[in-house]
């Protein structure tokens, strides 16, 4: 029985390995390690991929986050909004400012935060708010935007699963005050190790992140701000600028992947995604769902098919984030999709035959599905 990894960076690497070993030969002959040529270059170049004026190359997403933050002037005593359902360092970013994370829940179609709920959950305090591009699909921006402009908020993109994703037509990290990517190894975008970049088209940001980001220097030993040590690496910079080349290549494979998933899903005992009329997802995750999830999971295992599970605690049940005082029966939705949500596995180079490997085993494990139906709803144009 051969196996069907959730995840095969091993391809990719095989067939860039030429371009790759150029780009880091030719990092080792520059010796400019830290802050070097390549990272000045990539940032040029990914600010155009993401159509904004300005990029700040970091050490992770987190950081590239907490950075958006700290420039746009959020600290202690500013509330922050975002979603119940994302990664843990969103929340952490926030908190690391000293700025208090509010939790509101999200749209049952797209799993992506609820505008309406930004609104209710708005209050004198309130600074910023952080839409969630989960799985490669952007948030609902437009409303999101309006209910910003309303109230005077400033609203940070966490991009981080959403390299070359569309909402009407513009690039995710172009839509908000400033945006925040990941280059984790698994991403659409991923490097040898951790990574990030901060975007936006606001000159004051991008110049304080830049200082922060090097110990709050503006020149050696002229210390003026607050100062990390956030930088991205120049190596990882120089692998990032050979993959940028192939990223929408590798989105439109992933777009066909996952239209198979979906196709050969049609009828299956499980809910599959909906993408908004209005967005273009580029499918970092493909995820089910099925009230049977752990079952399904242990079925395909046995059947030698590697999944994942993004996320199977939401922020509020984390013990960490007890302290925000949230209890199990708050975001009802995101509670019970931790329970239900499964990735298939997803890369560019994924075979239609271990699509349709992967499809065949969910549609022949006998399990119940969750009430509602995603397809049906993504056809009424949710």
């Amino acid at each position: 029985m051969r196996t069907i990894s959730f995840v095969d960076l091993a391809v990719q690497q095989g067939t860039l390995s030429d371009e790759l070993q150029e780009a880091v030969d030719r990092q080792i002959a520059r010796t400019d390690w830290i802050l070097g040529d390549e990272v000045a270059r990539f940032e040029e170049e990914f600010g155009a991929f993401c159509g904004v004026a300005y990029a700040v190359g970091t050490d992770n997403g987190m950081s590239a986050l907490e950075l958006a933050f700290r420039a746009s002037g959020i600290g202690p005593g500013c509330e922050v909004i975002t979603a119940a359902n994302t990664f843990a360092a969103t929340v952490y970013a926030i908190r690391n400012t000293g700025a208090i994370p509010v939790l509101v829940d999200v749209d049952a179609v797209t799993y992506t935060i609820d505008p309406g709920l930004i609104e209710a959950a708005v209050t004198d305090r309130t600074r910023a708010v952080v839409p969630v591009h989960l799985y490669g699909q952007p948030a609902d921006m437009g409303a999101i935007l309006a209910v910003a402009e309303r109230h005077g908020l400033v609203v940070i993109e966490d991009a981080c699963q959403a390299h070359g994703a569309r909402y009407r037509g513009r690039r995710a990290g172009s839509l908000g005050t400033a945006a925040a990517f990941s280059f984790y190894p698994a991403k659409n975008l991923g490097g040898w190790g951790d990574g990030g970049m901060l975007v936006t088209d606001d000159p004051e940001i991008a110049q304080t992140a830049r200082v922060m980001r090097n110990y709050g220097q503006t020149e050696k030993y002229n210390h003026v701000l607050d100062g990390f040590n956030s930088r991205l690496d120049t190596l990882q910079a120089a692998v990032l600028r050979v993959k940028l080349r192939y990223l929408d290549r590798w989105n439109a494979a992933r777009c066909e992947a996952a239209q198979r998933y979906s196709r050969l899903l049609e009828g299956a005992n499980v809910v599959t995604p909906a993408v908004a009329v209005d967005r273009d997802s580029v499918w970092h995750l493909y995820v089910v769902r099925t009230a049977a999830r752990d079952s399904l999971q242990a079925f395909l295992r046995d059947r030698g098919v590697e999944t994942g599970i993004h996320y199977p605690v939401p922020i509020h049940l984390q013990p960490a984030f007890r302290d925000l005082g949230y209890g199990t029966d708050d975001f009802s939705i995101s509670t019970r999709y931790a329970a239900e949500v499964l990735s298939l596995p997803m890369y560019p180079e994924i075979s239609p035959s271990s699509v349709f490997e992967v499809a065949e085993g969910v549609a022949s494990f006998d399990g119940a599905a969750p009430a509602g139906n995603g397809r049906l709803e993504r056809l009424h144009g949710r």
